[in-house]
C-alpha cells in the first residue's frame, strides 16, 4: 500500500520502532531518541544558540535530528527548498537537521525513507545487511 498523505510526528514513532531491535528513549511520550543497538540515529534536539529562528532570533525547540550519509547530508540541504538543514553545529556530523513543524512537508513515503536510511547508517552491519535482503534481522 502506497502510503502518500503528509508526514506527522507520530510517524517518525511507527516508522522507527517499526526497524530491527530499535530502542525508544524515554519509552513512552516526551521527545524521543531512537538507537539501534545503543546508536542514535533520529532524536529531538533541545533548543541551541546554534539553531535559531530568522524571523524571531529565539532558538528553534522542535529540530529533529536524522543521521545519514555525507552525500546525503550535502544533497539534501543543497536544495534552498528543501526543509532539511544544518548548523555549524553539526559541521563535521552526518546528520541533517528537520523541524518538527515542517514535517508536513514530506510525505510519509518520504519520511520513511529517511528514517530507513539513518537506520541503515548506523546498525551493525550484519543486522543492515539482514534487513535489506527482507528480513527482520538475524534468528536468535
Amino acid at each position: 500500500m502506497v502510503r502518500s498523505r503528509r508526514a506527522r510526528l507520530a510517524d517518525v514513532d511507527e516508522l522507527a520502532l517499526g526497524l530491527p531491535e530499535v530502542t525508544r528513549d524515554p519509552p513512552s511520550g516526551g521527545r524521543p531518541g531512537f538507537a539501534v543497538h545503543g546508536r542514535a540515529f533520529a532524536f529531538a534536539r533541545g533548543p541551541r544558540k546554534d539553531a535559531v529562528d530568522p524571523a524571531t532570533g529565539e532558538p528553534y525547540e522542535d529540530v529533529l535530528v536524522f543521521a545519514c550519509t555525507a552525500e546525503d547530508k550535502e544533497s539534501m540541504v543543497a536544495d534552498p527548498g528543501s526543509p532539511w538543514f544544518t548548523t555549524p553545529h553539526w559541521n563535521g556530523y552526518d546528520a541533517v537537521l528537520l523541524l518538527e513543524r515542517d514535517l508536513g512537508r514530506l510525505t510519509v513515503a518520504e519520511l520513511r525513507e529517511v528514517v530507513t536510511d539513518a537506520w541503515l547508517a548506523k546498525a551493525p552491519k550484519r543486522l543492515a545487511r539482514a534487513y535489506l535482503e527482507g528480513s527482520d534481522g538475524p534468528s536468535a
